[in-house]
């Protein structure tokens, strides 16, 4: 069954209804945790999931699990302000779609930088933070694979 879709946009990155710019895939699913070894431990040990890595540095503690084999990558940290998760979403280019999506009433909040490229957070109406993000470091994660700090 087609998509309705032209040929060039008929993959599964393209949803039909969904304008661009869109977000592109969700990466990470960044979530706070007051005790960040406990739950890697617990993530680990109960739901058999892949531990990454663990980087304790400059006072910040991040671990990365993996839950399945394709999917989201979980991020749990203890800096976060607050107890919302950050759904993390790859685009191709920052700049214009963080400018498309301005137009559209898109308020950034801050342009952080993340160890794979520079990414912009913001808000939904009720409170969701989300953020999108360029991958212009590849092989940064890859990099830090092993590294077990805690």
């Amino acid at each position: 069954m087609g998509t309705g879709l032209p040929p060039e946009r008929a993959t599964s990155r393209y949803r039909i209804g969904m304008t661009d710019p869109h977000l592109g895939p969700l990466d990470y699913i960044y979530a706070p945790s007051s005790d960040v070894a406990a739950d890697a431990r617990w993530f680990t040990d109960v739901l058999g999931a892949e531990q990454v890595f663990a980087i304790d540095e400059s006072g910040t503690r991040v671990v990365m699990l993996r839950l399945a084999t394709d999917g989201a990558a979980l991020l749990l940290t203890d800096h976060l302000p607050d107890e919302r998760p950050v759904f993390i979403h790859r685009v191709d280019d920052l700049a214009a779609t963080s400018a498309a999506m301005t137009a559209r009433g898109w308020a950034p909040e801050r342009t952080i930088e993340l160890p794979p490229g520079p990414c912009t957070t913001f808000r939904s109406p009720g409170g969701h933070r989300l953020a999108i993000y360029e991958r212009i470091r590849p092989g940064v994660v890859e990099a830090m694979t092993g590294r077990r700090d805690f």
